[in-house]
């Protein structure tokens, strides 16, 4: 007779979300937020015509300061899931380790993400600003 077993369950970005503690959460919406900042301020240049000013500070800061908040949030998740498995007795199988591993790359990817929408930003904003001084 085969043995069954439970339905698989798949766990979702939203279900890290969900789960995850406030300073965490605090963490991943941040990220987001900047990654639409950066697009927003990249948006808002480019439609700005001859008025290039404001915003450029905003997408330096952050293609550095973007894969750093991720790498904290990252080092925060796995932390709390290290100090987590070190006070149950006994070992514990991968898959509950999983979700704090899966909330660690989570914030990473969006720092990553958050970083690489800035850079692509800057790019795009320095070469028009370089293209509107050579022009004059």
């Amino acid at each position: 007779m085969p043995v069954q077993q439970a339905p698989l369950h798949r766990i979702t970005p939203m279900d890290v979300f969900a789960n995850s503690e406030p300073l965490q959460k605090l963490i991943i919406v941040a990220l987001l937020a900047a990654a639409v900042a950066a697009l927003v301020v990249l948006v808002l240049k480019l439609r700005g015509g001859q008025r290039l000013a404001g915003g450029s500070a905003f997408l330096s800061g952050l293609r550095l300061g973007g894969p750093i908040l991720g790498g904290f949030g990252a080092c925060l998740s796995l932390l709390n899931m290290t100090i987590g498995y070190a006070t149950v007795p006994g070992d514990l199988p991968l898959k509950v380790l999983a979700p704090g591993f899966a909330e660690a790359f989570l914030v990473v990817g969006l720092g990553f993400l958050a970083g690489a929408v800035a850079v692509f930003a800057n790019w795009v904003v320095e070469s028009r600003i370089d293209h509107s001084v050579l022009r004059a």
